[in-house]
């Protein structure tokens, strides 16, 4: 899928500016109102039944809210995945996940502690009373196991040893949870006793959160599938262990695809059609065709290589800010390793200005796409340099005094940077002791 053109390339566009610090600020703000709402319906609080009880009632406020951000940060809105970057969102949602469970643990245990301090009995006894007596509170009660069940598989220990597709099932039980949940935040919260104009505020924020995933993870792929028909075209050996597939469908020009973007790929045969994998464009998409190229490294990936031609395939996308508008000035240098070449290997054909690229691999046999690589470099007079292993196996250092002297005017180049999590870390390590600004270095991990 190479395509060759002679024109000169056009001139670096301005560098689109995230909108990550409004986004945080805006996330914060709704974290402050949320204690406001607190603060206005509450007076004095008095001895320790009072402190604790209001404590509480400021963690459950926060945990509501921080629920609702949660499911939001999961619904892949546009402006986020693409203008932010689906692995910073994906960070954010981690976080947003532990401070979901920490607020509904402190939330718990300071309740109980306050009724029981007010009550003058037992935490055991006024939990039991809470969960039986209280209204709405076995449904909240299902959702908080539910949520630390989810809490306690995304644990990184818990993680490691499951398998993605157990993980990304049990994931779903969040938006069970905060269905569950919801319900007994309007009905014991003071804060919305009596207080029409809170409670319309909290529905709002609910419902609306629940109309952007309905709308973004449901009815958005719904469509994009149906108009686009997509279905495998064929699939091509590239290096030991590495295959493409090209995607054939219709209209995809208006699917609104860029080099440097992923889509979740669902392929629905071969058994695969319960897991959906993130996979980037491998080639700049065309009006017809898409193209991926995947590295055998689990079940998933490995059986890409047994797809057989006509398999439908069901895809969400396009995600992800690995683009040109990141850049900001006219000198690019693109370094990758193993399967990271492959959004790297659309850029090196379609980012503007000077280009050079460096690539990371075992040995010659690996440099997947390296003919596509050179055939790239002659027509557009880029270069490709080669960093691979030695006869006896020894790994060349990719260091900031090796960078520097390889690419003269380092810290004036825009970086981009995709590889194996460790590989990606000692390089950024490397650029930013060579003098490269934090701003001109773009990476994204697909570690999702």
């Amino acid at each position: 899928m190479t395509t060759v053109d002679s024109s000169p390339a056009a001139p670096p566009r301005p560098a689109r500016r995230s909108p990550a610090g409004l986004v945080l600020a805006v996330l914060w703000a709704g974290a402050a109102a949320a204690v406001a709402l607190w603060w206005a319906d509450t007076g004095s609080v008095v001895a320790a039944a009072g402190w604790l009880t209001g404590a509480g009632r400021i963690a459950g406020l926060l945990c509501g809210y921080a629920c609702a951000v949660l499911v939001g940060l999961m619904a892949r809105v546009p402006l986020l995945e693409a203008r932010i970057g689906s692995d910073r969102v994906a960070r954010w949602h981690a976080m947003a996940g532990r401070y979901t469970v920490c607020l509904l643990l402190a939330h718990i245990v300071l309740i109980l502690a306050g009724y029981a301090a007010q009550d003058r009995a037992s935490p055991w006894h006024e939990a039991v009373t809470v969960v039986l007596d209280y209204p709405e509170m076995l449904k909240a009660t299902a959702g908080t196991l539910l949520l630390l069940a989810v809490g306690v598989t995304s644990a990184r220990a818990v993680r490691r040893r499951t398998s993605y597709e157990f993980w990304y099932y049990v994931h779903l039980f969040t938006y069970a949870a905060v269905f569950l949940a919801f319900g007994h935040q309007v009905a014991l919260g003071d804060q919305f006793s009596g207080e029409p104009a809170a409670t319309a505020v909290w529905y709002a924020l609910y419902l609306g959160v629940a109309a952007l995933v309905v709308w973004f993870r449901i009815l958005v792929p719904v469509r994009l599938n149906l108009r686009h028909r997509l279905r495998v075209e064929s699939v091509h050996p590239e290096a030991p262990g590495v295959y493409s597939v090209v995607v054939r469908g219709l209209r995809l020009d208006e699917l609104g695809a860029r080099p440097g973007q992923f889509l979740r790929w669902r392929f629905l045969g071969e058994g695969m059609g319960w897991t959906s994998t993130p996979y980037s464009l491998s080639a700049p998409p065309r009006p017809d065709l898409l193209r991926i190229t995947v590295k055998a490294l689990g079940d998933h990936s490995a059986a890409v290589a047994l797809l057989r031609p006509g398999t439908r395939v069901w895809a969400e996308g396009p995600y992800g800010s690995l683009t040109a508008d990141r850049a900001g000035g006219h000198r690019s240098l693109l370094i990758a390793a193993g399967v990271g070449i492959t959004p790297l290997r659309a850029l090196f054909e379609t980012l503007p200005g000077e280009v050079t690229l460096l690539y990371r691999a075992r040995g010659a046999e690996h440099l997947a796409l390296g003919g596509e690589l050179e055939a790239i470099a002659g027509w557009r007079g880029a270069r490709v340099l080669y960093a691979l292993d030695g006869p006896r196996g020894e790994r060349p250092g990719i260091t900031a005094q090796s960078l520097r002297a390889t690419f003269p005017g380092l810290a004036g180049h825009d970086v981009y940077l995709c590889g194996p999590h460790g590989f990606a870390q000692d390089v950024y390590g490397a650029l930013r002791a060579a003098g490269v600004p934090d701003r001109r270095i773009h990476h994204e991990s697909f570690e999702l």
